[in-house]
């Protein structure tokens, strides 16, 4: 049987982080969320997760910056990054760092389950390279 995939989500908003969690629980996946950048990168103890749901516009570091000190960190996996504050630069910056998909805020669900689909179907195809 396979095991249930783990989604970190990060958002500085305890609400988004309510609501995302439990539509990524009613898909049938683990989660684990995150108030910060810097709590993220600071879980040593979770390992990498097999994709990561990111706000853009946080305290601190930004979801563009955690992208990329994750890429100078060597680590990789599928990132997806919302945000409620779109601009052509900041779809430009995150996409050129690596991230899977760029979503505006709200949200529906259906497509956060279309993009976590198609994230993991991504990390599989790179577990058997």
């Amino acid at each position: 049987m396979k095991h249930a995939s783990m989604i970190a989500i990060l958002d500085d908003d305890e609400g988004v982080r309510t609501s995302l969690s439990s539509l990524v629980r009613s898909l049938g996946h683990d989660v684990c969320t995150y108030a910060s950048a810097t709590a993220f990168l600071a879980d040593a103890d979770a390992g990498d997760p097999d994709c990561l749901i990111t706000d853009v516009q946080m305290p601190g570091m930004s979801g563009a910056q955690l992208l990329e000190a994750l890429a100078m960190a060597g680590r990789r996996f599928p990132v997806i990054v919302m945000t409620a504050f779109p601009s052509d630069a900041t779809r430009q910056r995150v996409l050129g760092a690596g991230a899977l998909a760029y979503l505006i805020k709200p949200v529906e669900g259906p497509t956060v389950a279309r993009c976590i689909d198609a994230a993991l179907a991504r990390g599989e195809r790179h577990d058997h390279t």
